[in-house]
């Protein structure tokens, strides 16, 4: 459906901007740690047959980053590409669609309403004509093509009605493209708006989160900030892995190496004091009487600001210095410039009180941010041995997710 022009880049035309998963800085940083990782201009337009009039000409541009995932010792490898690409038509803005309609449900305006729903079979096309001119570019040993696409529903009964039309699309147009049971980026999160004032981002909050940054204050905890240029950064670094072990073996979950995170903060400041617009990454350390407590690393970009890893002690949870922290990293994520705080991850289940990460969800939640929800991950693969690794992913996704944390009681 799509025509796709694509040629390798070395550079970004705009290096901080957008999501950070794409900023030549984060890809780099992977490419440290076990990836590597190509760049791309696309230009993609819709051919005049699939145009009935001037309205619908399209054409579009733009940078996508893919990273590449050897397994099994460089017998086969994943082409990943992260919260890319959008939708290739402008969605009709919210406010626009809610007086569209009458009481009756009759359209009122004359125009055309755009919405992720009414371009599911172009994102499928979109989706599978990428997919096809990346093939030749890549390492010949990948076997699929993972895309995470950044497009956004506010509610997840929206979100998993796209997703079951693409299923269908796929099917009809015989596209093999298919829904990964494995998401890589978190598809649920909820995002702070940091463009209003401090006192209103406080008002948006509930009100059992202003008294618990206030009673952390009052208590006397201190929040401490970190960058990689700090000259005790290794030794902080040391504590905020030593608080991520306490709360892996409190959650039942697992973390990147030590010298993942030092790396991470370090080459940022390193980058931005050699004068290059990178994202800045700090460290965040909650003190009381001596005692650090608690501990969260976020990414500030020029759009967002992101809440990258936490970790708390299981002493003095009762001082709330994790409520403390996340407002003081909100407080310099407006100074810096984002747009909005993004807590990166929540489970949109969890609003129900019987879930095991209902906690989670109301901590994240009661910020007073707008829940969000993505796709999360669809597969084009390339090779047949992608059946082989599907079935080993979902086995070790299943026993990591529930036999293992059954087994220990979560």
């Amino acid at each position: 459906m799509f025509d796709i022009e694509i040629k390798q880049i070395e550079s970004a035309a705009e290096p901080n901007n957008g999501t950070f998963l794409q900023t030549p800085f984060w890809c780099e940083f992977k490419a440290r740690h076990g990836w590597t990782y190509r760049r791309f201009l696309i230009n993609a337009k819709l051919p005049a047959e699939y145009a009935e009039n001037d309205e619908h000409a399209f054409e579009k541009s733009f940078e996508l980053a893919v990273l590449n995932r050897s397994i099994a010792k460089n017998a086969f490898s994943i082409a990943y590409i992260p919260l890319m690409p959008e939708l290739p038509f402008e969605c009709t803005p919210p406010d626009v669609i809610d007086e569209a309609f009458d009481e009756e449900g009759v359209s009122i305006i004359n125009q055309e309403i755009v919405t992720p729903e009414t371009q599911t079979i172009e994102f499928v096309w979109f989706l599978n004509d990428i997919a096809k001119a990346l093939k030749p570019l890549l390492p010949k040993n990948t076997i699929a093509i993972r895309f995470d696409p950044n497009v956004v529903f506010f509610s997840p009964e929206e979100r998993d009605d796209f997703n079951h039309g693409m299923k269908i699309v796929s099917f009809a147009d015989r596209i093999h493209i298919k829904k990964s049971k494995v998401d890589i980026q978190p598809p649920d999160s909820t995002l702070v708006d940091l463009t209003v004032s401090e006192d209103e981002i406080l008002a948006r909050m509930h009100q059992k989160w202003r008294y618990n940054i206030r009673l952390s204050e009052r208590k006397g905890v201190i929040v401490h900030k970190y960058s990689g240029k700090s000259l005790n950064m290794s030794e902080k670094i040391d504590k905020f892995y030593e608080l991520t072990k306490e709360t892996n073996a409190r959650d039942g979950n697992s973390s990147h190496a030590k010298s993942y995170y030092l790396d991470l903060i370090k080459s940022s400041a390193e980058e931005l004091a050699a004068g290059k617009d990178v994202p800045e990454i700090n460290l965040y350390i909650a003190e009381h009487e001596g005692d650090e407590i608690a501990s969260i690393m976020t990414l500030f970009s020029h759009d967002e600001s992101i809440y990258l890893y936490g970790a708390s002690s299981n002493n003095k949870r009762n001082l709330m210095p994790n409520h403390l922290l996340q407002w003081t990293a909100m407080k310099d994520a407006k100074a810096y410039g984002s747009r909005y705080y993004d807590m990166y991850g929540m489970p949109p289940e969890g609003k129900d009180e019987n879930h095991p990460m209902h906690g989670l969800y109301m901590f994240k939640a009661n910020f007073g941010g707008l829940n969000i929800h993505r796709p999360g991950s669809w597969d084009f693969p390339l090779k047949a041995s992608y059946g082989l690794y599907r079935c080993a992913e979902n086995l070790r996704a299943f026993w990591h997710k529930k036999v293992i944390k059954k087994f220990k009681g979560r």
